[in-house]
């Protein structure tokens, strides 16, 4: 367990003992500004460790299932120490991408045709060099789901790569349509209540690698597409078992959350910004059936939803879109071992909205809360570059699902 272990008595030795030897005059000299410092110190490391460091809530519908991750997944019952000097949930969402760092991943791209006649780009790590399972035809497959924008490139993406790697397992990036550099070759995009595209893949993992157990982890809104395929599948899926981060449960709450001015301006707006130039880049092929200057003019993710997606997908309002779109609906018809955390400081997913009572209801669900973590922040350690608690969780979890899932069987 990455921890942080405070002493007192050493850390009043060395701050005193760099003050006296670096300061010699002004207001330390005095011993007035060495108290304040002292003072301030164990203060500050008094709240945290009261206030910050918190185990997390391990919610579950059932107790075979809660009592597999306690045996198998310990790091849902250790506390989760937030990085020190940055554990408020704005700063772990914005600084997550520039401190973690990005292993290096060479992937193997594959363009599978859609029924529409577009087609969908997958990135594979084969991880040939697995000693685990050297045979490629039994070699375990994990399916990532990025989040709105998000692509194989992303920094969570690779930490989960790099992961999988090490337990000798092949992982496959789904990148939504137009996000990842490939042609949109049909006027249509993607959005979190539509999994016909997410259908596709996992029926074409499952020809290709029939003999390969298949798991899935999702991120943000590739956690509510996750989710909602799931619960339109039922047992019909190849699917062993299932992890989401970050998910947005309820989708009127989270666009309200997202619409506070100091959220807007720190997110809102550039997420907006970013699906403008998803659909500014493909316009040749847009423009032909939507609007696109109407919709170059949205300011929020709202506005933008309404004016393009709830369009492109035939929702006669964009409020039935999210209501469709809403995974909450969908969690008592999940029939798939899944395992789901977020942060309940999470703006994007606010913690009124995170549904406990539900998840309660379902033998096949479990949830980590935790304290702090921001949004697919979750940083942890003096210097939160090489892993994240969210990493950790998604390593023990896959490992438990691949090598111990016949305990999993019939959770109700």
């Amino acid at each position: 367990m990455i921890s942080l272990d405070f002493n007192f008595n050493i850390l009043t030795r060395d701050l005193s003992h760099y003050l006296e030897n670096q300061v010699k005059v002004g207001l330390f000299g005095s011993g007035v500004g060495l108290s304040l410092v002292l003072g301030f110190s164990a203060a500050y490391t008094c709240y945290y460790l009261i206030s910050v460091a918190k185990k997390p809530q391990l919610i579950s519908g059932g107790k075979k299932f809660c009592q597999f991750l306690r045996e198998q997944c310990p790091v849902v019952s250790e506390t989760y120490y937030p990085t020190f000097w940055c554990w408020e949930s704005r700063i772990q969402t914005l600084l997550r991408p520039f401190v973690t760092a990005k292993p290096g991943v060479v992937y193997r791209n594959e363009l599978i045709k859609a029924a529409d006649g577009g087609q969908i780009s997958l990135d594979w790590f084969d991880n040939d060099d697995s000693l685990s399972y050297p045979n490629p035809d039994t070699r375990p497959t994990i399916l990532l789901l990025p989040g709105l924008t998000g692509t194989s490139r992303e920094s969570y993406i690779l930490h989960m790569v790099q992961q999988s790697r090490d337990l000798g397992y092949r992982c496959v990036v789904f990148n939504n349509r137009g996000v990842s550099g490939e042609t949109l070759l049909t006027p249509r995009t993607y959005c979190a209540a539509n999994t016909e595209d997410l259908e596709a893949v996992i029926e074409h993992i499952q020809r290709n690698n029939g003999a390969a157990p298949v798991m899935a982890a999702g991120v943000s809104m590739g956690g509510m597409m996750l989710v909602n395929y799931l619960g339109s599948k039922g047992r019909q899926t190849c699917l062993k078992g299932v992890v989401v981060f970050s998910a947005g449960w309820d989708v009127f709450e989270c666009t309200a959350s997202l619409e506070k001015p100091l959220d807007r301006f720190l997110f809102n707006s550039y997420l907006t910004s970013c699906l403008q130039a998803s659909v500014h880049r493909h316009r040749p092929v847009l423009e032909k059936c939507y609007d696109i200057d109407h919709v170059m003019k949205a300011r929020t993710i709202r506005e933008f939803d309404e004016r393009f997606t709830s369009i492109m997908f035939g929702y006669p309002t964009n409020d039935d879109y999210y209501r469709d779109a809403s995974p909450v609906h969908k969690l008592k018809s999940v029939q798939v071992p899944m395992l789901c955390l977020n942060a309940a400081d999470d703006v994007f997913s606010p913690s009124h909205a995170i549904p406990v009572e539900v998840v309660k209801q379902n033998p096949n669900l479990a949830m980590i809360i935790t304290c702090h973590g921001g949004h697919i922040g979750f940083l942890e350690g003096l210097w939160p570059r090489r892993s994240t608690y969210m990493d950790r969780v998604f390593k023990q979890f896959a490992k438990a699902v691949i090598e111990q899932g016949s305990c999993l069987k019939d959770l109700s």
